[in-house]
């Protein structure tokens, strides 16, 4: 039976069934209704109906709300998990993981939630202005449009919901096409604590629509935010396309991590194998592009094919297994076709390359022309590329020599090097003895040039979805 979307107060069926298939067997793991626009509509006028209702709620209720969402999480982890895996091919062990990631940005909305702080301002700074002053206090928008990926379909979901529902916003979530059982699940959650606490509806609504309808309705005046993850070209042209509200972006990366001279190698070729790997190289911060200082090249270079060698790739649900499948087929090809691009433009395929079906093999590529795809475009595959570098500037340079500016990683110890990275790549953030995969749900994430134009992170989404107002006393 297919799965009712929760449009409003409640769950509807539409005339639309959608089938999702699992990407690894290529079965059917279930079927969704798809809303059209006249969905939309119904969801943002219940939405828009009670948003001043919503952010008049009390914080200790706002509070309750989301630490009784995010313990339910923790509850049904594993059924969680087990959704991740059938509609996406996610390996098993990193469901698990983003099941327990999301029970702590759930948690840390309901913290947040209290520390939504004003300020009070002396305005008497020039005659007329005696004896005035200013509160300064954060309000909430109302309604919220959040479109949402594949990559990571529960987590990210709760980086959009949680900071909204904290922040007084009431919240329409549009998950990716290749994720919706997730997203519904998760509206199910809402809905369920929501009626726990004695609300009479649900601030949260999970609209499955194709992205073309979509696309003409996010300049609808009743939404006040979009908050879009995805692929920099639709996020891009739905910010040209959007009307007067705000429009928060965090879009993709090819990112740069450099390996310096003093680095322990074999930690450094283990992160960066995860974090290139893990999977199928399907996220924004996936190591992408590495620059290995001359003295410890060849060590790198030994170690990294013998992590590439040993990273066990196939099957989602063996609890070992590292890299899955890649979304689907089509993905796979375009991945295959830019490897054997690279190869034939004089790059060396050292590991890796082969296909079988929509599961990628663990490729490491050297000497990669800076113009191949591989390096200057988003793979967003399980490939890395790895060349040497000979003074740490250059190295730097080379980082920054990319349209995206997500995040990086260095591996050093040198304070020195850390410093001048920092004060000169071109990034949202700078990792230290990490690849540039690292993130923890607390943290100011976010990029610069073609990576986006924000900061998620759940206090940090907060401030994107409210606004300031002052009262002049």
């Amino acid at each position: 039976m297919a799965e009712k979307i929760l449009i409003g107060n409640e769950f509807i069926a539409t005339d639309e069934i959608k089938p999702v298939i699992n990407p690894y067997t290529q079965k059917t793991v279930g079927e969704v209704y798809i809303a059209g626009e006249k969905e939309f509509n119904i969801s943002a006028d219940y939405l828009t109906s009670l948003s001043t209702q919503y952010a008049a709620l009390p914080v200790y209720k706002k509070q309750e709300l989301l630490y009784r969402i995010s313990e339910s999480i923790k509850a049904k982890k594993a059924e969680l998990a087990k959704i991740i895996t059938d509609e996406t091919g996610k390996p098993v062990k990193f469901s698990l993981i983003e099941a327990d990631r999301a029970v702590l940005t759930f948690r840390l909305g309901a913290e947040e939630c209290s520390r939504i702080n004003g300020e009070v301002l002396p305005l008497d700074l020039l005659p007329g202005s005696e004896n005035k002053s200013g509160i300064v206090r954060r309000f909430p928008l109302g309604l919220i449009l959040g479109i949402t990926p594949w990559n990571f379909p529960l987590n990210l979901a709760a980086h959009k919901i949680s900071p909204a529902l904290a922040g007084g916003n009431v919240i329409l979530i549009k998950p990716s096409s290749s994720s919706m059982l997730t997203a519904l699940a998760l509206g199910k959650i809402i809905y369920d604590e929501a009626n726990a606490i004695g609300l009479n509806y649900t601030p949260v609504n999970i609209l499955p629509i194709s992205g073309s309808k979509m696309d003409k309705l996010v300049s609808d005046s009743r939404i006040k935010l979009i908050s879009f993850t995805g692929s920099g070209d639709v996020g891009w042209a739905m910010k040209k396309k959007s009307g007067r509200q705000k429009v928060s972006l965090e879009l993709g990366g090819n990112a740069g991590v450099i390996v310096n001279h003093d680095a322990d190698i074999t930690a450094a070729a283990a992160k960066i194998a995860a974090g290139g790997f893990s999977q199928a190289g399907q996220s924004c911060i996936s190591v992408q592009r590495v620059y290995v200082h001359s003295k410890v090249y060849s060590e790198f270079r030994t170690k990294i094919l013998e992590a590439a060698k040993g990273t066990k790739f196939g099957d989602p649900y063996n609890e070992n297994t590292v890299t899955g499948p890649m979304i689907n087929e089509e993905e796979a090809i375009r991945a295959e076709k830019w490897i054997n691009e690279a190869n034939s433009d004089g790059a060396n395929i050292l590991c890796g390359g082969s296909r079988n079906n929509a599961v990628l093999e663990p490729t490491v590529i050297e000497n990669a022309p800076d113009s191949a795809n591989v390096k200057c475009a988003e793979v967003f595959a399980p490939v890395i590329t790895i060349e040497q570098f000979e003074k740490f500037d250059e190295a730097v340079a080379k980082v920054n020599d990319s349209r995206f500016g997500l995040q990086a990683g260095l591996f050093t110890n040198d304070m020195k090097a850390i410093m001048y990275a920092y004060n000169n790549i071109h990034t949202g953030g700078v990792i230290i003895n990490e690849a540039s995969a690292y993130r923890m749900d607390a943290m100011p994430y976010g990029g610069v040039k073609d990576s986006g134009n924000t900061r998620e992170g759940v206090r940090y989404a907060i401030h994107e979805m409210t606004e300031e107002k002052i009262l002049v006393l």
